[in-house]
């Protein structure tokens, strides 16, 4: 009988040898905008990497958005991070993931040459990630891990071995390596951390090596993943390992969102309810805001003391203050910050509305009312934030957020 290990990758395998053309297609959108957004996240970046690109071994793996080269590894590892460093990257709400960062990023840095073969790993890399997630959600960040971290290591091995061309049977050994690699906290985002994006970086270049193992004839353990030490046990004190290979006619890839805002995902439905509220709304007017969304969505995000961008990207209040103020919470709202933002946030509340927990991940609802000095209010739900695969970005507001991204990064030259 197989154990979960050998049933992952044989899952793994069989989805593969069956992507249509529309699959591949939505692969090469995911890395276009993980190459717009790790371009920008460079150019954010540069003056940060200095020291260390100054002390690189020169390789054959391009940094994006710079001129040096190095080995693939450390490749993965800057690209991955700086994929990440503007809260613009993709993900999946039901995973509760980030993706194209770590994929992306360790499947370029791989050196795969066949345009398909990249494609295909990216499909099977964000399917990994996500069933591996969706086994241990909501315990694996209950406890405290970021899955973009763990499960992103993961993601990252599988769409790597798959542009490099590895069969079935070092499918098992990539598997090993990913899971004994995975890694990240929740706790790396909390306080005036920067170091958030470190968590994807990482797993990006972890995964890289992962999948450069399962070329090498070294005997695994017998089930890394549903092992009595072994992954899911490690990671979380629930879960359903079922759901690595439940079969379904969709790939995960088509439930991803992409963002327009440009902060953490769990904000965007409260930001998009927002701006929904600002015509005709004057800020002076404002007695409180009350956001009432799920469980998952309030701690981590309800912060109203901001301490730098990074925390801003993290805080619910400073981007539906941003969304009631300027209408928008593109990058220009939070670089640099907004001083009528950050005060207007000091007003804004975020509570868990037990009704809207149970409807999530199914949705990420958030109510919005804003309570002004008349006493009078005015409120906005949304259920499914722009980006979400029920309210998609356009092809005109996709190369809208790539213009955005390119003026950004040329901006900060």
């Amino acid at each position: 009988m197989q154990n979960i290990t050998e049933a992952f990758a044989d899952y793994l395998f069989d989805k593969a040898g069956r992507i249509p053309g529309p699959i591949l297609e939505r692969a090469e959108a995911c890395l276009q905008d993980t190459l717009s957004v790790t371009l920008a996240g460079a150019a954010k970046n540069r003056k940060r990497w200095e020291p260390l690109l100054k002390s690189l071994p020169r390789g054959t793996a391009e940094l994006v958005g710079y001129p040096e080269t190095t080995d693939g590894k450390t490749a993965a590892l800057i690209n991955g991070f700086n994929a990440h460093a503007l809260e613009l990257d993709d993900g999946q709400r039901f995973a509760m993931i980030h993706l194209g960062a770590s994929i992306v990023s360790a499947i370029r840095a791989a050196g795969a040459a066949s345009g398909e073969r990249v494609l295909t790993g990216i499909v099977m890399g964000y399917e990994a990630a996500c069933r591996a997630a969706i086994a241990m959600q909501p315990s694996h960040k209950n406890r405290g891990f970021h899955a973009a971290g763990t499960c992103g290591t993961i993601g990252a091995a599988v769409g790597a071995a798959f542009a490099l061309g590895l069969d079935r049977r070092q499918m098992k050994r990539v598997l090993s390596c990913a899971a004994g690699s995975a890694a990240g906290m929740l706790e790396m985002q909390e306080q005036e951390s920067e170091l958030k994006p470190y968590n994807v970086g990482r797993a990006a270049m972890d995964g890289l090596a992962a999948a450069e193992m399962g070329l090498v004839d070294f005997e695994t353990p017998a089930d890394m993943l549903g092992g009595e030490r072994g992954f899911f046990r490690s990671f979380a004190d629930q879960y359903a390992p079922e759901k690595l290979t439940e079969k379904t006619e969709y790939f995960e890839i088509e439930r991803i969102y992409v963002k327009p805002y440009a902060s953490c995902r769990h904000s965007h439905s409260a930001v998009e309810a927002a701006i929904r509220l600002h015509e005709g709304l004057e800020p002076e007017r404002i007695e409180s805001v009350l956001v009432r969304t799920y469980r998952l969505g309030v701690k981590g995000h309800d912060h109203t003391e901001i301490r730098g961008i990074a925390s801003a990207k993290l805080s619910t209040p400073y981007a539906v203050a941003a969304g009631l103020l300027l209408g928008r919470a593109d990058l220009t709202a939070f670089e640099p910050l907004d001083e009528g933002v950050l005060k207007l946030a000091k007003k804004v509340s975020v509570a868990e509305d037990p009704e809207l927990t149970r409807e999530s991940p199914q949705k990420r609802v958030a109510v919005v009312t804003v309570t002004l000095r008349d006493g009078t209010s005015r409120s906005a739900r949304v259920d499914y934030a722009k980006g979400d695969p029920e309210n998609p970005m356009s092809p005109e507001e996709m190369e809208e957020k790539r213009k955005l991204l390119s003026a950004y990064a040329a901006s900060c030259r």
